[in-house]
């Protein structure tokens, strides 16, 4: 059967097939022509940043990722970086594959740590010792010296923190569609409406004087309290109400970017939600491991500033918000992350994030020597593109034919890194091209250096593709 397939397809071969063999049972290969590669490099120029590598895996459907969702208490720590990274490429790939992306940043603003935030804002207005279970670093000072007079800590203090939580996450380009406030679901009756609805259902009950869910109807290991003997809710039923509100907003799937310290919280929200009437699939909960920050090996240690934790605002000062994100999105947020300052923040190769934009500076200086020296690039019809036959040549257009589907792959199993990991295996392919084969150059036939300022072109288009579903900029120069 192998042979008669390979002598019909000998026979007649396909577009780019240059001969078909029988390789031992069960196999045919196919050798294709360099010219498939040569079709690659038309639909990069012609789809362009825009249109290629464009896949339409969502169909439209409307997703709600929530992500980052600090406290409005202070500001935003390294730990956030990675989840903000991560959130907010895992939307830009959602976005590009055909999805309707909000962006959602939940505030936890009532409770109990609430009031100790603004009692600590308070009593450094007023020169008095923060209270025992306050807020101690110094940022509470730098805030209460800002803060009016006559201002309400509880409300100027989450206004302040919220606006130092946008401008340092606006500096690594993340910004939210929603800040929703869980004080506007107690202000508008969400919480007892959600409850109402789940007694209508007949999925809870009452039990030594608390409301319990029948999660255990719905997958959960034990059925959960909702509301407390002494009437006050749990942090499931706010949630809950959270939830019920964001489909009722329209979207049709909901992604919550967590920490690992949530573990189970899927399988709870996922019941509840099912107890609701909506389908198990409805609830995504990536979860997101922590980082470990060092400077040459040596951990780093905590802020003055604000005493506990490092800030991200530290971070992107030392190494450059760029430099920042691409490296939190090296690789699987599954895994742990050792983040250290001093290689991310260096100018050499085996730097990734240097590595990587370095080659968008390369290609800008291809172009940029041959605006200097008055070579036009040609119209792409007018350009042979069978020359191009170096197998650093077409090492790269290899590389752009996978960014499609890596995207598809990326998308689908809410992988950014993946993406990550195709910038750097393409930059490598880049940087072999630029030192083997010169584009402009007295050696370097007229023809052939316009083929290659094409490649060039394909080149930029890909990775600047890449670089934007990373949310990190391409450098024209370094």
């Amino acid at each position: 059967l192998a042979g008669q397939l390979a002598e019909v397809l000998d026979a007649d071969p396909p577009a780019h097939v240059e001969r078909v063999e029988v390789a031992g049972p069960g196999f045919v290969n196919f050798h294709l022509a360099p010219t498939w590669l040569h079709e690659v490099l038309r639909e990069v120029v012609t789809g362009g940043e825009q249109g290629y590598a464009r896949p339409d895996v969502g169909h439209s459907t409307s997703v709600n990722v929530e992500f980052v969702s600090p406290n409005p208490t202070g500001p935003v720590h390294a730990g956030h970086g990675r989840h903000a990274a991560y959130g907010d490429s895992l939307a830009r790939l959602l976005e590009r594959s055909g999805y309707e992306v909000q962006r959602e940043c939940y505030l936890n603003d009532r409770g109990v740590q609430m009031q100790h935030y603004a009692a600590s804002l308070a009593a450094r207005k007023a020169g008095r010792p923060v209270p025992e279970d306050g807020y101690r670093g110094e940022y509470i000072a730098e805030w209460a010296a800002e803060m009016p007079d006559d201002a309400d800590p509880l409300v100027w203090g989450e206004e302040r923190a919220l606006a130092d939580q946008r401008e340092v996450l606006e500096r690594m380009n993340v910004r939210f569609d929603t800040w929703f406030s869980e004080r506007s679901l107690v202000d508008r009756g969400a919480i007892e409406a959600t409850l109402d609805d789940l007694r209508r259902r007949s999925v809870v009950y009452d039990h030594e004087g608390a409301v319990w869910l029948r999660s255990s109807d719905y997958g959960d290991d034990k059925d959960r309290v909702l509301v407390k003997s002494d009437g006050e809710p749990t942090y499931l039923l706010p949630d809950v109400a959270y939830h019920r509100d964001k489909l009722a907003r329209g979207a049709d799937l909901l992604i919550n970017v967590l920490g690992a310290d949530h573990h189970g919280y899927e399988t709870r929200m996922g019941a509840a939600l099912q107890a609701l009437g909506h389908e198990p699939t409805v609830l995504e909960v990536p979860m997101v491991q922590m980082v470990s920050l060092q400077r040459g090996g040596t951990p780093v240690r905590l802020s003055k500033r604000t005493g506990d934790i490092v800030e991200l605002r530290e971070v992107i000062d030392e190494v450059g918000p760029d430099a920042a994100r691409l490296t939190f999105l090296l690789q699987s947020t599954t895994s742990q992350q050792t983040f250290d300052l001093e290689v991310v923040a260096s100018q050499a190769m085996e730097n990734p994030v240097f590595y990587i934009q370095m080659a968008h500076a390369r290609i800008a200086g291809i172009v940029r020597v041959a605006g200097e020296r008055g070579v036009e690039r040609q119209p792409l019809t007018a350009v042979d593109l069978g020359l191009l036959t170096h197998e650093r040549e077409l090492d790269v257009l290899r590389q752009l034919s996978e960014l499609p589907e890596t995207i598809v792959v990326a998308c689908t199993d809410r992988a950014p890194h993946r993406i990550t990991t195709w910038v750097h295996d393409f930059a490598g392919a880049f940087h072999g091209f630029y030192h083997d084969c010169y584009v402009i150059h007295p050696d370097v036939p007229a023809d052939l250096a316009q083929a290659r300022l094409w490649l060039v072109e394909a080149a930029r288009v890909g990775l600047a593709i890449g670089l934007g579903l990373l949310g990190v900029s391409a450098p024209e120069s370094m």
